[in-house]
């Protein structure tokens, strides 16, 4: 198993640091006013300044910041400021899978998660995890301390991925044990019906959840780089196929194109980030970026 902890380079880390996943959720408002008030019987501290955006309590406008900017800003408060995180981490046989690259799907989600889960900490946000094959099988509370990451990190690379998945179920049983609007950030290969996936994607927003999907491909499964005749097996199943490589490989990424595609026009239709990746990129190049382009869009 790759240590993750050597892929969270001093110059990662640093970028890492002046990113804040917070920014959509507070915009968005999943979070303003549910603890923002004394009268709900929450003690909060004002913390600082953010413009004002659409459906903001006008009352909440700082007059005499106005009186000085000419611009709208509304006082913002620790309470709303703090969200819980969530990793989600498919952990069944197909992730174990890697063709020639160094790290297997599993492990690639691993350093992911290292990462995010250390950027929420260092925002003094709690992070918890759910490792499901085709059910929910490990888990840890959600935690802000310092500690929790080497926690976190301890429990993943001990795993090893095996048995068969099941992501619409997985996805419905985090539903039900979440009890707060949180950030939900899944990994997965994302291999099986696409219409579950879907559903349980809906289920997470519609109860109030911010989602991010991490849809990681081996990269031998995107560009197909295989030649002449050989036999597939499926690793969940075991159920094997003789192929022509030169006959299969337009249908084949005919049919995984269009699988992508369909997820990422669901995604959008849900206000679900969607992100593809796959094991040839550089985990923390493709993270960065990403994470850069969503405090942009914020």
């Amino acid at each position: 198993m790759a240590n993750p902890e050597r892929y969270l380079k001093p110059e990662v880390v640093r970028q890492i640091k002046r990113l804040d996943l917070r920014a959509q959720f507070i915009i968005r408002g999943f979070l303003h006013g549910l603890h923002a008030s004394p009268l709900h019987g929450f003690s909060v501290e004002f913390s600082e300044h953010r413009k004002y955006t659409p459906g903001d309590d006008p009352k909440d406008i700082d007059w005499l910041v106005y009186a000085k900017t000419d611009r709208f800003y509304v006082k913002k408060f620790e309470a709303e400021t703090n969200i819980t995180g969530y990793l989600v981490i498919d952990a069944s046989r197909s992730m174990g899978y890697t063709y020639r690259q160094e790290m297997t799907k599993f492990e690639y989600a691993i350093c992911l998660a290292a990462a995010l889960s250390y950027l929420m900490i260092h925002q003094q946000d709690p992070v918890g995890l759910f490792v499901f094959t085709d059910r929910v099988r490990r888990s840890l509370p959600p935690k802000s301390k310092r500690t929790h990451f080497a926690d976190i990190l301890a429990l993943l690379t001990k795993l090893i991925p095996e048995g068969p998945t099941d992501l619409a179920q997985s996805l419905a049983q985090v539903a039900s044990l979440l009890r707060h609007a949180s950030l939900v950030m899944i990994f997965s290969d994302l291999l099986g019906d696409v219409e579950p996936i879907i559903e349980g994607l809906y289920r997470l927003r519609h109860r109030g959840h911010d989602v991010i999907v991490f849809h990681i491909l081996d990269e031998a499964e995107v560009q197909f780089p295989f030649e002449g005749s050989f036999l597939l097996r499926d690793p969940e199943t075991g159920e094997t196929v003789d192929v022509e490589a030169a006959g299969f490989r337009e249908e084949y990424r005919a049919t995984l194109h269009e699988f992508c595609d369909r997820l990422r026009r669901e995604c959008a239709q849900a206000r679900v980030d969607y992100v593809l990746l796959d094991t040839g990129m550089q985990f923390d190049k493709a993270l960065m970026e990403y994470l850069v382009n969503r405090q942009a869009r914020f």
